[in-house]
């Protein structure tokens, strides 16, 4: 729950503004929305589009960009803005989704980001919401590449996406961990599990070159034996 408390934390500063006081100017830090047929949509974080075959029609681009553009606090936002979109980016709906929107995006994996009605939807791509039953394929990506994440692993077969589900559920628990780091940041990795649905989860896995880890929701130390899928370092 300490993590989850400090999302909401983070939720709040991103939708807020700050004054500085030396030159009375607001500096607006913007949640990730697209806002679109007089619908705001929010964008899912741990979720990424599953195929492009999920794509409906496209239903127009974005008219402005946000962020960096706007610096009046009490801005209202209009149809056509987004976040951190340019002007242009093609904005696609997802067939038998009507609550959700696909926006292009070279760094995302599957090349689309996600967005959910926020009016429609509470937000359910949390691990403890994912239909572990379902799960018939996951991927591994390194993250934070410069041309975007880089796939390293797939895995289909049905016994190992068992046994690197079980590492995950085996975690223990660890809130206050602190990552080693003598050698610099933790390299981080994007897994992808897909079901039968249009929105696959995502989740970050860590390793500081000692330790895996991830977030579930409070910090959790995973077993090495996670590493035996993935490339050798």
């Amino acid at each position: 729950m300490k993590n989850w408390a400090i999302f909401i934390l983070i939720i709040f500063a991103l939708t807020g503004c700050r004054s500085t006081p030396f030159d009375g100017h607001a500096v607006i830090d913007w949640v990730d929305f697209v806002k679109w047929d007089g619908i705001e949509y929010d964008g899912i974080y741990s979720g990424v589009l599953a195929d492009e075959e999920y794509l409906g029609d496209k239903i127009g681009t974005v008219k402005f960009k946000v962020a960096d553009n706007v610096k009046n606090p009490n801005y209202k936002i209009r149809d056509g803005d987004a976040a951190f979109h340019e002007k242009g980016t093609e904005i696609y709906a997802i067939k038998g989704a009507p609550q959700f929107i696909a926006v292009k995006s070279h760094r995302e994996i599957n090349g689309y980001r996600v967005y959910y009605s926020r009016k429609d939807l509470d937000y359910k791509w949390h691990f403890k919401d994912m239909p572990v039953e379902k799960v018939n394929r996951i991927e591994i990506y390194l993250a934070y590449q410069p041309e975007g994440p880089k796939k390293l692993v797939n895995i289909d077969n049905p016994e190992e996406i068992k046994k690197f589900l079980q590492i995950l559920n085996e975690g223990e628990s660890s809130p206050n961990f602190q990552p080693n780091m003598d050698k610099g940041n933790p390299t981080v990795y994007d897994m992808v599990f897909y079901t039968d649905q249009p929105i696959a989860y995502k989740y970050n896995l860590l390793f500081d070159g000692i330790t895996y880890y991830w977030h579930p929701w409070d910090t959790a130390i995973l077993s090495n034996g996670i590493g035996d899928f993935l490339p050798k370092q």
